[in-house]
């Protein structure tokens, strides 16, 4: 194993029962190293993790980590203590630092006894160590600065564990993971259930993050953003890629070219010399040149040709009525849940045609919106009407319980269809062969999606709304269904937090944000948002004496960022003294002596540093702000 090698797999084997998951898999993960480890649902993603982590024991092959690394699996499930609060649960990831902490206030006490006793220095020695390497002096500050970048404001600190949803529960143990620090971060689907500023925020924590990375996730958009390697697991074995998700696509096509045009030349090789030796094996002229031709087909290896991809699923979604002009009609629409206001106030009109994005935090009301879109909610205030003509097809976020064969999902509705058309019409969406005669009580939740798109598209709606269609599909089913909703012709509303199918479509995105509507024309724009000027807001045109005032507005608020950038340089400058100053006298001889004057003055330290960031950050966004003013 190499200097810089965290863990080796080498030749792993794995089946289940007659079932053979995993052949000859060989890889390495190196310290600095993103691998996004990606595959068709049910290629053995997850036993691989589970077999790296040291949770399963491959059938054959090994599994060599480097020694004293700490490998980190992100579960699915469990690890929480319903009782304790989100901040008590946090605090766990400091568990063997704080024992160490503990430990040294004992030893400390021990060799103040016992000034020259070589055994106790040796022990806070090691106490010591495990306290730096977790940076638990600073606990509280990481806890906080974790728990913020994944959405966990201050008011959820002391809610307990149990009450929260499973999304929050998911965050939750990546964040205390994420504190964890360990050699090797392995994280299985972790963008499910996060919103967009959350995954922002982790793609930037991952990018900084002092260990290695292996990620299991279907987000293209995030691959990309965050990984330096690709594994890609087909046909039972594994072939890694330098670069990320999109790097990968033409190396992955090029060398699947390649290993064709040597299996094909291989084979006309080998059917060169059979012939050969099928021509002249019995004449006597030429019986020694046959034999020889035929120890070189014996011995000759013919390559085999690329495992087939994934089944690439081509389907439309169309529809028959071409409805009004405006479609759909919102009128000062307000929600409300209880005493809550989850919006209130929107106006805007969708054209036929058209598509709109909505987007927002968890909990803002975005599927509610949908749900009176659709009819099954009512407003609490304005109203909703659909044009003339609109007919709607709906998609929803959890699909309801079926019965019956997946064939007869489509057959019930549709008994005009020959058993025929029914089959080749799932086979457009992944069921082939048996799988239609499997029972809809056995499917996953990506086949409860990929049967809902079946139904929908036999449906022919010239309207869909769509509640995060792409919510538990594979890269490949993603990339199909991306491809379909962009070749849509008819009305689309749709709530997604996937960033590719956002950018894929290019329409304007609907943002619920503290219980106002904010319409953003693009995802740049969206993602931009903290640096750019106000974006426009889904409502009517102001009114005369409105756009007046604005100019008034607008000079106002240009003089209050060139005095607020003036300010953010000399509190930069004037930080930056101070750091130097802090950093100076944690480098005295006498300072580190005293622990606890120590601990006190990195935290000052690292709280200088943190807000220098800060103030970093806010003099980018306001110099970006400046330079729209045109000056």
């Amino acid at each position: 194993m190499g200097y810089a090698m965290l863990l080796e797999l080498k030749d792993i084997e794995k089946g289940f029962g007659a079932a053979e998951v995993l052949r000859g898999i060989s890889a390495g993960i190196e310290r600095g190293d993103r691998v996004g480890l990606i595959g068709a649902n049910g290629t053995g993603k997850t036993t691989l993790l589970r077999i790296l982590c040291g949770q399963s024991a491959p059938d054959g092959g090994s599994v060599s980590l480097s020694a004293g690394a700490v490998v980190g699996y992100l579960e699915q499930t469990g690890g929480l203590v319903p009782t304790e609060t989100v901040y008590e649960a946090m605090r766990h990831a400091f568990d063997p630092a704080l024992a160490a902490m503990a430990r040294l206030e004992t030893l400390q006490r021990q060799l103040a006894a016992a000034p020259g006793d070589a055994a106790l220095a040796a022990q806070i020695a090691a106490c010591t160590a495990v306290i730096d390497a977790a940076d638990a002096y600073n606990m509280d500050h990481l806890i906080k600065r974790v728990l913020s970048g994944m959405a966990f404001p201050p008011e959820t600190w002391q809610k307990q564990a149990g009450v929260l949803s499973g999304g929050e529960q998911t965050r939750l143990r990546l964040a205390r993971l994420l504190l964890e620090r360990p050699d090797l971060l392995v994280l299985d689907e972790p963008t499910n259930h996060l919103d967009l500023a959350t995954m922002q925020w982790l793609e930037g924590y991952l990018q900084g993050y002092r260990g290695a990375v292996l990620v299991v996730s279907h987000d293209r958009y995030f691959l990309d953003a965050v990984c330096t390697r690709i594994w890609e697991l087909r046909g039972k074995t594994l072939t890694v890629y330098r670069g990320n998700y999109s790097a990968y696509l033409p190396l992955r096509q090029a060398a699947d070219e390649r290993r064709q045009k040597q299996h094909d030349a291989d084979v006309a090789k080998a059917a060169k010399l059979q012939d050969y030796v099928d021509r002249n094996l019995v004449r006597a002229s030429t019986t020694k040149m046959a034999q020889s031709r035929r120890r070189q087909l014996e011995k000759l290896e013919i390559t085999a040709a690329p495992e087939p991809e994934p089944h690439a699923l081509d389907f439309r979604f169309e529809y028959d009525i071409e409805p009004y002009e405006e479609l759909v009609i919102l009128r000062d629409l307000a929600v409300r849940v209880g005493a809550r206001t989850l919006f209130e106030g929107l106006t805007h009109t969708v054209r036929r045609g058209e598509r709109l994005v909505i987007a927002g935090p968890n909990g803002a009301g975005k599927s509610t919106l949908l749900q009176v879109l659709d009819g099954t909610r009512r407003p609490s205030a304005g109203t909703v009407r659909l044009g003339s003509g609109a007919r709607c097809g709906v998609f929803t976020q959890q699909q309801a319980p079926r019965t019956g064969r997946v064939i007869d999902a489509v057959w019930n509705r549709y008994p005009r269809m020959t058993e025929l058309e029914v089959r080749s019409h799932l086979a457009r969406f992944g069921f082939r062969g048996e799988e239609v005669f499997k029972s809809c009580t056995a499917l996953s939740g990506g086949e409860l999606a990929r049967l809902r798109f079946a139904e929908l598209a036999l449906e022919r709606p010239n309207l869909m709304l769509l509640d995060e269609p792409t919510n538990h599909l594979d890269i490949y089913m993603r990339e199909s269904l991306t491809a379909a909703l962009s070749a849509y012709t008819g009305t689309l509303l749709l709530v997604t937090h996937d960033r590719y199918l956002m950018q894929a479509l290019g329409c304007p995105i609907l943002s619920i944000e503290d219980g106002k509507t904010i319409l953003y024309r693009s995802l740049e724009a969206l993602l931009a948002r903290d640096a750019a000027p106000a974006p426009q807001k889904a409502a009517q045109p102001a009114a005369g004496a409105e756009r007046a005032a604005y100019g008034r507005e607008q000079r106002r608020h240009r003089a209050e960022v060139r005095a607020r950038i003036k300010a953010v340089e000399e509190e930069i400058e004037s930080l930056g003294a101070h750091i130097v100053e802090l950093e100076n006298e944690l480098n005295d001889p006498a300072l580190l002596r005293d622990y606890l004057a120590v601990r006190d003055k990195s935290d000052e330290l690292d709280d200088a540093r943190f807000h220098q960031q800060e103030l970093f950050d806010e003099w980018e966004a306001l110099l970006a702000e400046q330079e729209t003013f045109g000056e």
